[in-house]
């Protein structure tokens, strides 16, 4: 009987298998062979800050004695100084306060003390120099832009910090006051008038002057000289409104003073019949026109006699010198002719020379201290101002 042939199988083998028996084999070598080996890992440990501390030490221990020395002086001297200069700020701030009450001013002004070291001139209860600048101070109708002052060789009175000195006296002061032309612009010309120097003790004031509704031209010339010995006066001359181009009016008394029509009005009298007879109708304007009544009437019927008449310089010149003021109450029919608002010529009459005077007076007074005196001296006009030089003696402050 024939035997079967037996087939041996073989287990059939995981490919899987395979693949993880080749983590340690020639492959992972092949992938790890450029990578560098890591090194053991150590313990943390804390930084030791000290380490650079000691370094620094021992750099230090290397150097000379003298350069040690040099380190020591410097760092002493750099910590003097700034406790001189605190208390130089300190005293300065303190100084201004006090000043602030004692002048009653609106703000605390800025001082300044020179000299150095300050601690060393403390002790001494003497200080080289202080300089004080007050900004914006009330005087009179203005203010003045700016007071600045220099006091030499002050004396304190007090202890010897800076929070203990109670007051001090000044025996020698110099400074300069300045009257700001754009101050003046603003307090007095009210944005329509401004003031410019003229020479050096000359301002001149240009610009309108509002009066019964009309904007009248304004010219004014001031002369600036000291009042006593604190005060600065301001003589006005040269006052002049002109009413558009009918009539200009200079305040006073004076025959030159007064309404009086300009140039061109007058010159206009040939050409307009009606406002010259209207003139010469009035008697008292005749009498002072000093035209003979038989010119006059032979003049009013003929108008070849009238233009003739108000055409001559004589006549203009005349013409102009007639104050129409003195007409304006019994002839105000007259006045409108002429073109000229009676509300307005009531305005000019009140408008009198001490009240516009005292519209662009520039003038003040210097406060009087309690201690010592003080004077201004050489008054100067100068392009952004009046500059007046000031000077003092025997000055207490704090007492």
């Amino acid at each position: 009987m024939r035997t079967p042939h037996r087939i041996t199988t073989h287990p059939r083998t995981n490919p899987y298998d395979e693949l993880a028996a080749l983590d340690d084999g020639p492959l992972e070598e092949f992938l790890h062979e450029d990578e560098p080996e890591e090194a053991p890992e150590e313990d943390w440990a804390p930084p030791n800050h000290r380490r650079g501390s000691r370094r620094r030490r021992k750099r230090l221990a290397g150097l000379p004695f003298a350069m040690k020395a040099a380190v020591l002086v410097l760092s002493l001297a750099a910590f003097l100084t700034l406790a001189d200069r605190w208390a130089l700020l300190y005293a300065e701030h303190r100084a201004a306060d006090k000043l602030k009450d004692q002048l009653h001013l609106a703000a605390a002004p800025e001082v300044e003390i020179g000299g150095f070291p300050f601690l060393t001139q403390l002790a001494g209860h003497r200080l080289d120099s202080v300089k004080v600048t007050v900004p914006d101070v009330a005087a009179d109708r203005v203010s003045l832009a700016e007071v600045s002052a220099t006091a030499t060789h002050v004396r304190l009175d007090g202890g010897d910090g800076p929070a203990s000195v109670r007051g001090a006296r000044i025996p020698a002061l110099h400074g300069e006051v300045l009257l700001s032309f754009d101050d003046l612009n603003r307090e007095l010309g009210a944005s329509q008038v401004t003031f410019t120097g003229h020479g050096r003790d000359r301002v001149r004031a240009r610009g309108t002057l509002p009066v019964a509704g009309h904007d009248l031209r304004l010219r004014a010339d001031a002369r600036i000289g000291r009042d006593g010995e604190r005060g600065i006066s301001t003589h006005i001359d040269g006052m002049r409104l002109d009413i558009g181009d009918l009539a200009t009016y200079r305040p006073g008394v004076r025959a030159s003073e007064g309404l009086h029509l300009s140039a061109r009005s007058v010159a206009r009298l040939g050409k307009e019949t009606g406002r010259a007879r209207a003139l010469l109708s009035v008697p008292s304007i005749v009498r002072r026109l000093g035209v003979p009544e038989a010119v006059v009437r032979e003049a009013l019927r003929d108008d070849t006699e009238l233009a003739s008449l108000t055409g001559s310089a004589t006549f203009a010149r005349r013409a102009m010198r007639v104050n129409l003021l003195d007409v304006a109450i019994a002839h105000p029919a007259l006045l409108k002719r002429l073109g000229l608002d009676p509300a307005l010529l009531d305005g000019l009459s009140r408008l009198t020379r001490p009240v516009l005077v005292d519209q662009l007076s520039l003038g003040f007074r210097l406060p009087h201290p309690k201690g010592g005196e003080l004077r201004l001296r050489d008054v100067r006009v100068e392009k952004d101002g009046i500059r007046v030089r000031m000077t003092g003696a025997a000055l207490t402050i704090g007492h």
